[in-house]
């Protein structure tokens, strides 16, 4: 994509379509961190000492275990700590830990250190009070510390963490307390004022707050508050079995690589079943590989694509605090698929055609299981051909048949036919046709797998509408995550997107599609105008003799090699004005533009720094009789997936 940066310029006002139907989801979202209730847990007493600044040492007991809210940097300098089925040792880099109350609690158990039967106990003291020296805690600390000490202790460091994307999503107004609760709060319903925050983005305490046990407050200082176990990750013996189970099979390897796939309604638990999973295999692997096909509550990505990612280091936070670029991408442009199943199934028989074979596969699939998602999953099973499914749903679930192989084998798909149908729906897509069966004929092998079944027991489970968080929330928080990654990583305060420098793209440079409805060409400027795009690479060379746009006239397959802002589109220059944060040298091969169902998040508008008067794109007066200003669905028929150029002069 050949591209120049240039000055900001401010872009004309346009209307919005009136307050987004999440709107009130928001301030119900915001509204909830005052009421959380951070208290800590009961048991056995914490042991924790003020480091230096920013830091705290924690001694944890044999097999004890701290949930917490927060976040820090967790370094384990003797022993060895469990944290999201990931093993820390003394060994290993620090690692950021991300405990928002928007997903279960984190919890840091430790765990018995691997060292010899008859270990001199002298020798073990003196390697913990090294490694604090080595680490420069004080010298008061260390003394308070190996008083306490034993062999069988888990010694951690607790830093401070502050990231780019960190900041970035705390300097947004309904998100200022993600990772900041308060110790001592009143009971769930209380209306306590946000705490106050230090210049580096730490809590500072109130002088009407109550007292809180020393231990705590030194947690505190540091951006962590023990909570409840009831708040963390509960897991039930079904799922304790199967996390067994797939991690022998994963580390054997007797009869081929894993391929495991993961199903289940909607917050049923499937997104923490797979984070705990791959931590646990990482603890064994180099590398595990993971397909997303969740396209409304993606993993590593902004919502409506699917990729596949080689995960070599644990993830222990939520989606919006470790986007990355996947190893293979592609953007389908919507948070569901009910519209367009054939170009779904086009998109991920593409993607996971980039699948080697080389080390184990963790395929995380949607919560739409019940009539048309039922049948799609099923075709799902038979183009994935996975090794092991893993079925997760309540014990009075009636609405998802088991995926037995036999079952599997014998019922009929969305476009695959079953052993006793006699005709299945026919695909005329040409990533399907391998698919096909001719009249009569049955499909030839009945799919070799093992099913494992999991009943979750954590509170809710199953129960969409109980959600912690709802699902356009987490969305649009996949989307601020992302776009914390344009903040300068030494900033010292946070830059409003609106200052920094777009690049500029020449219409005629980049190929133009709206994927999700059709937009006539005259109007193909207005859709584009401060629209979330992704940026993507397809194998045509762009030709166009007049300055363009250049519009495609079908969705193509293509690879997606990350996503920006449409910042402003100048007519007279007839160039694109993007924001993005995908570095130059991947921007080179960009040479189409895919604008989908998938919003800027409102807040990137009207909670930006720095504004003064008219904000640019928002309006309080929107006439939604006007026809076209309501959110249309239009079901796709299937078609021949091809696509043509089209230069337009307007």
């Amino acid at each position: 994509m050949p591209a120049r940066r240039v000055r900001p310029r401010r872009v004309p006002s346009r209307c919005a379509a009136g307050e987004r139907r999440d709107e009130a989801a928001w301030r119900e979202f915001a509204a909830s961190f005052r009421r959380v209730d951070a208290v800590p847990p009961g048991g056995a007493e914490l042991a924790a000492v003020e480091a230096a600044e920013g830091a705290a040492v924690l001694l944890l007991g044999p097999r004890q275990v701290v949930t917490f809210s927060g976040k820090c940097r967790l370094s384990c300098l003797f022993g060895a700590v469990r944290v999201g089925g990931f093993h820390v040792e003394p060994h290993q880099p620090p690692l950021p830990l991300l405990s928002p109350p928007t997903h279960c609690a984190l919890s840091m158990e430790a765990l018995p250190a691997a060292r010899p039967a008859h270990s001199d106990p002298r020798q073990l003291r003196s390697a913990a009070r090294s490694a604090l020296r080595a680490h420069r805690v004080r010298r008061q600390a260390r003394l308070r510390v190996m008083a306490r000490f034993s062999p069988e202790c888990a010694v951690l460091l607790l830093r401070h963490l502050d990231t780019a994307v960190t900041r970035f999503l705390l300097s947004l107004p309904p998100l200022c307390r993600l990772f900041q609760p308060r110790v001592g709060l009143g009971p769930p319903g209380s209306s306590a004022a946000p705490t106050p925050r230090r210049p580096d983005g730490r809590s500072a305490r109130r002088h009407d707050e109550p007292d809180v046990p020393a231990e705590a407050a030194v947690l505190a200082a540091v951006g962590v508050v023990p909570c409840g176990p009831e708040r963390g990750l509960l897991l039930s013996d079904s799922t304790r079995g199967a996390l067994q189970e797939l991690l022998r099979v994963c580390c054997e390897e007797d009869e081929g690589v894993p391929v495991i796939m993961v199903c289940g309604p909607k917050s049923i638990g499937k997104s923490t079943f797979n984070r705990y999973l791959i931590n646990l295999l990482l603890n064994h692997l180099p590398s595990v590989e993971y397909m997303e096909c969740d396209i409304g509550q993606t993993e590593f990505t902004p919502p409506g694509c699917v990729s596949l990612s080689n995960v070599t280091e644990p993830f222990l936070g939520p989606p919006y605090t470790h986007q990355r670029t996947p190893r293979k991408m592609v953007y389908y442009g919507q948070s569901s698929c009910e519209q367009d199943t054939e170009r779904y199934i086009d998109v991920v028989k593409y993607v996971f055609s980039s699948y080697r074979k080389e080390v184990p596969l963790v395929i995380n699939t949607m919560g739409w299981v019940k009539g048309e998602g039922l049948l799609l999953l099923t075709d799902m099973i038979r183009l994935l051909s996975p090794t092991h499914v893993v079925q997760m749903d309540v014990y009075d679930w009636k609405a998802m048949a088991p995926l037995t192989p036999e079952n599997v084998h014998l019922a009929p798909g969305l476009y695959t036919k079953g052993k006793q149908q006699a005709k299945g729906k026919r695909m005329e897509l040409s990533a399907a046709e391998g698919w096909k069966c001719s009249e009569g004929e049955e499909d030839a092998s009945a799919p070799e797998y093992k099913l494992l079944y999991i009943h979750p027991e954590f509170p809710g489970a199953g129960a969409a509408g109980e959600a912690r968080v709802h699902s356009s929330i987490l969305r649009d928080m996949s989307i601020l995550g992302y776009l914390g990654q344009l903040q300068p990583p030494d900033a010292a305060s946070v830059l409003p997107l609106h200052s920094l420098v777009p690049y500029q793209v020449p219409f005629n440079a980049v190929a133009l599609r709206v994927i999700h409805t059709d937009v006539a060409p005259t109007n193909i400027m207005y859709a584009v105008n401060a629209s979330w795009v992704g940026l993507c690479r397809i194998p045509d060379e762009i030709r166009c003799q007049s300055a363009g746009p250049v519009l495609l006239t079908q969705t193509p397959i293509c690879d997606c090699l990350g996503f920006g802002i449409v910042r402003g589109v100048d007519m007279e220059k007839h160039l694109y004005h993007i924001l993005t944060p995908v570095p130059p040298q991947s921007l080179r091969a960009v040479n189409c533009l895919l604008l989908g169902n998938i919003a800027v998040p409102n807040c990137v508008f009207v909670s930006q720094e720095g504004i003064e008067g008219e904000i640019p794109y928002v309006t309080s007066e929107y006439n939604y009789s006007i026809l076209g200003s309501g959110k249309l669905r239009k079901k796709h028929h299937p078609k021949k997936r091809e696509y043509t150029l089209q230069c337009d002069d307007t």
